[in-house]
Formats: structure tokens, sequence, C-alpha cells
């Protein structure tokens, strides 16, 4: 059974039977659903779909105080590696990694922009946004859509990977909505799905209740810091 942890927004821990924990898109200072009596002890791998920096904004810190391996695009390693963040492995969609406890990863896409505030306020190319299908040791898939829109090719990832469990972001305005979830949903062929990047600000005005009506699929909601067991 693994242990899923909502960190707010679309940041996620998981930790397997085995103990190892994997966080995904990582943001913990500035974000305002993060759990605040919620602490982080140990963490083996970082997987990240895009540089916005509601997704990467915490992997300096926790690279520098677990040294883990971080998975992401290439052009997001390229820059963490400039920033001296070591165990960088460089991907891209359709690759399949190893990531830790014998969980591994397959990137796929996502229609999304990725681009990556320097420390200076710049704005560097962060490759193309990216999603990941999550392959458990059980033999159990699930799929992490990242930030996107629906796009027609989630059939292929039913085809191909048979996810049991989605990960979508519903909050609309830089992402899909709930309908479009919906229809996310029947492409991906999920059972379940636990909806993700609603209700951080005001303008993200997606809810639960509206995918819930729309969707066969199960819809668990979960509340940051609160541990749901898969």
């Amino acid at each position: 059974m693994v242990k899923i942890t909502w960190l707010g927004h679309t940041s996620f821990s998981f930790q397997l039977e085995s103990g190892e924990v994997i966080l995904l898109d990582p943001w913990i200072d500035g974000n305002p659903k993060y759990p605040a009596s919620y602490r982080i002890d140990r963490v083996e791998a970082i997987l990240l779909t895009h540089g916005h920096f509601d997704h990467v904004g915490g992997v300096r810190k926790l690279a520098a105080q677990f040294s883990p391996q971080i998975f992401a695009n290439y052009e997001i390693c390229t820059w963490l590696g400039a920033k001296g963040v070591s165990n960088c492995n460089g991907m891209n969609k359709g690759g399949r990694v190893a990531v830790a406890g014998g969980l591994s990863a397959t990137m796929t896409h996502a229609l999304h922009s990725s681009g990556i505030t320097d420390d200076d306020g710049s704005m560097v190319y962060g490759g193309e946004a990216g999603g990941y299908i999550l392959h458990f040791p059980d033999g159990r898939n699930a799929y992490f859509a990242g930030d996107t829109d629906v796009f027609a090719e989630m059939s292929y990832l039913a085809e191909l990977h048979a996810p049991q469990l989605a990960f979508l972001p519903i909050g609309d305005l830089f992402t899909m909505s709930p309908r479009g979830a919906a229809i996310a949903c029947r492409l991906v062929g999920c059972a379940e799905v636990i909806p993700m990047h609603y209700g951080t600000f005001p303008p993200l005005t997606g809810k639960p209740s509206e995918l819930a009506a729309l969707t066969p699929a199960k819809v668990t909601e979960l509340t940051p810091g609160v541990v749901h067991h898969w």
C-alpha cells in the first residue's frame, strides 16, 4: 500500500511500503496550501513536471538537505545543475526511468508552458511541460498529469499503461477545468481521480464536486497533510 500525502497545489509525497519517499513538484515556501505542521524528514527522489515556480520552488532546498535523485526534462536538469544541484537525471517524453524503491516513471506529454524564473527574476527556457506515469512495485500504475489541458492523446495512456488512478488539475485559468478533467478521466480510463491545482489562489475556481458530477470515476478529495492509503 502506498501512502499518498497532498502537500497543497500540485505537490505530493508518495511513501512506498519499503519506506522510500518520492516527491512530485515540491513547492513549500510560499505555498498557501502547504500544511503548516507537515515536516519532510526523508526524500529519495523528486520528479518535476515543468519549470514554473509553483512546481520547482522547493527543489534546491530539498536537494541540499537530502541529496535525492531528481528527474525532470533535460532543460530543467541543466538549469538545476548550473545552480549547483547534483543528482539531476534529464529525460524526455516517452522515456522510462527507475526512480527509487522499485518505482519507475514514464514521462508523458502535457499541454502547458514551462518557463523558469531565474534568481534575477528573468524568465529562462524550461523545455516542454510533461507529466508522469508512475509504475509502482506492486504492478499498479498512476497518471500524474502535472499542469495541462485535456488532449486527445490521453487515450494512448490508457492503451499503453492502463492507469487505475489519475491526478488531474481542475482549477481552470492555467489548466483544464472540471469539465476538461472529466473528459480526461474518460480518455485515460481511470477508476479513481485525485483533483489538484485548485483553490490555491482565488482565480483557480474549479471544485472537486463539479468534477464528481461529471464523471463516473471515484473522485477522492484529499486534505493537505492527511495521508491517503492506496
